[in-house]
């Protein structure tokens, strides 16, 4: 018995016991022999008939596969038999069993040029909290490396005595670090957890000779990584796999920095007042807000001294050695959406815009947008009053095709989790190929259309366990076990996208839901699973037990595995569901 004291009483609960539930015993006896255990041929069925393998091949490996594993445990019947129910449950909650594919790897051509792909993109990838005081660092920046970000964004200022580059969030009070242990960090993690390209996108506000350095720095740090282009202009982008292993800086060509107010500037005077069609996530923090205003008020003579050397420092002329790094030119925006998504024969470029005024261009110019995005890149940034480092909905680009959906990587929260779940696919590597709808010139895709269903998903919610060993026995409840229960849904398309949630379970660290929920699908292409579990508090806020987010067109059909991950989306060490995927 599991024992909790309540002042001077003693409240006793079952022990926690992760015995296969009731429906996995079921489907267990409907396969097995009758000796009560699973044999290689039984199992080769019941592989085809509910996990949906259906190549011979596959399934005799599959096969041998599982009874190795069993027999390694010790989970085979005595005597030579077959799998055990006790061994089969094992199983399927083993790393082997995953809703996706633990061995599949990079499987999307690679061999298209880069605006048929969404890449995985960070925001101010040098910032270790909030947007307004926290500190700049190289960590953060290895750390979206190695979690499989492939744009990295870099902020570039003169120091004080102008003589030095410094990276930071300008006119704010973030701490700045050097870029040399930025470019560092970049060289030493930039291919540790994916070969295809690191795109650098650089936030230049550098007079030429500081640019000189900038250059310097690069190709030294680099070297034979560095991409360098043959031509200022090209037709296509290269594609990843021409792109292997290489580093590419993108940006704002110089002379244009110098007469130009920065991309993000721009976002600062047309983003503000209106609020994301999916809602807040900063929260009513006052004293952040009064922060963000006397900062504003304290910087705007600064602010005016700068623009002002930089005009006169125009007069200098440009580097060509920093010009000559950028191989993928940042155009710079005309504010007639009509002119900046023309788009140029001669050549492809790349476009940013904050979320709000791409937020206004896909009402306007939804179309536009998509036929735009399928030789160019558009890059979408957060405004610039999360200063929380929250983020926006990532599917309200990719709905349209943009590319780069930047997000503040330092900003946990569901949006951010959605992001990690896109870029689950295709093997972890930053690079998903988009849906071929978007590449297609004759019918545009109209997300906002009353679109037909294509298929239907049954998930099924079986049970749930690891939290008894990954957390203390009074984490969730002091007097209790934990009542835990399960939300389910889908992220996509308007049309697609909704979410469920399971009765809760009282008092058990290993609750068994056997719950199922059906999800019409019109664009399965773009559909992400969520999965979260809470713990049930009816005097407090409810307690987080885990998430995860899944690409739909990935997941595995059967019963399946499914780990989930902390708010900051790290892997939890123990807890993981049990769940089956059906597609109709």
């Amino acid at each position: 018995m599991t024992t909790y004291m309540v002042c001077c009483f003693r409240r006793r609960f079952r022990p926690a016991s992760n015995e296969p539930s009731e429906a996995i015993r079921d489907v267990f006896q409907a396969y097995a022999g009758g000796d009560g255990a699973l044999g290689e041929e039984a199992l080769s069925r019941f592989l085809r008939e509910v996990q949906g393998e259906t190549s011979d091949a596959d399934l005799e490996e599959s096969a041998r596969e599982i009874m190795a594993f069993a027999a390694e445990q010790k989970l085979l019947k005595k005597g030579g038999g077959g799998l055990t129910v006790e061994g089969f449950h094992q199983w399927l909650c083993s790393e082997a069993n995953a809703a996706l594919h633990p061995r599949r790897g990079v499987h999307d051509d690679m061999g298209l040029p880069l605006s048929h792909y969404f890449i995985y993109t960070g925001h101010n990838s040098y910032l270790t909290g909030n947007q307004l005081s926290s500190g700049c660092s190289e960590v953060p920046i290895a750390k979206a490396l190695l979690d499989g970000v492939r744009v990295i964004e870099l902020d570039l200022w003169p120091n004080a005595a102008k003589d030095d580059v410094e990276v930071l969030h300008g006119r704010t009070w973030t701490s700045p670090v050097e870029l040399g242990r930025c470019l560092e960090a970049i060289k030493e993690h930039a291919f540790v957890s994916s070969p295809y390209p690191v795109i650098l996108t650089l936030e230049d506000h550098l007079t030429p000779h500081l640019q000189a350095k900038v250059a310097k720095m690069i190709k030294e740090t680099f070297g034979d990584t560095l991409h360098l282009s043959e031509s200022e202009t090209m037709t296509e982008f290269p594609s990843p796999d021409d792109l292997k292993g290489k580093i590419i800086v993108s940006t704002k060509p110089p002379k244009e920095y110098l007469q130009t107010k920065s991309s993000k500037e721009e976002s600062q005077n047309g983003d503000t007042g209106e609020e994301s069609v999916w809602g807040e996530e900063i929260p009513d923090n006052k004293a952040l807000m009064d922060a963000t205003r006397q900062v504003s008020e304290q910087d705007t003579k600064r602010y005016v001294k700068e623009e002002e050397d930089m005009e006169k420092v125009s007069q200098l002329g440009v580097n060509m050695e920093y010009k000559h790094l950028i191989a993928i030119s940042l155009t710079r925006r005309k504010h007639d959406m009509d002119e900046d998504l023309k788009l140029d024969p001669e050549k492809v470029s790349r476009m940013s815009l904050g979320e709000t005024a791409y937020e206004k261009a896909t009402i306007t110019h939804g179309a536009e947008i998509i036929k735009f995005t399928q030789k160019n890149l558009l890059r979408i940034f957060p405004r610039t009053t999360r200063i929380t480092s929250s983020n926006y909905n990532p599917l309200m680009g990719w709905r349209y095709g943009a590319q780069m959906v930047a997000a503040n990587m330092q900003g946990h929260g569901r949006k951010l989790w959605l992001t990690q779940g896109m870029f689950r696919a295709n093997g972890g590597c930053g690079y998903v190929k988009k849906p071929n709808f978007l590449m297609n010139c004759d019918k545009m895709f109209d997300p906002r259309s009353n679109l037909p269903v294509k298929t239907k998903l049954k998930v099924t919610v079986y049970m749930g366990d690891g939290w008894r060993l990954d957390f203390h026995r009074t984490h969730f409840d002091k007097f209790s076990p934990p009542d835990f229960y399960a939300r389910v849904g889908i992220a996509g398309v308007v049309a697609d996208t909704r979410m469920e949630e399971t009765k809760v379970i009282m008092d058990n660290w290993i609750p068994t839901w056997d719950h199922e929920f059906v999800f019409p699908l019109a664009v399965p292409e773009l559909a992400l699973l969520r999965v979260e579990v809470h713990e049930s508090d009816n005097h407090q806020k409810n307690d987080f037990g885990g998430q995860t987010c899944l690409p739909v067109w990935e997941l595995r059909s059967g019963i399946r595995s499914v780990r989930l991950c902390g708010r900051d989306g790290e892997m939890m060490r123990s807890v993981k569901l049990l769940m089956r995927f059906e597609f109709t």
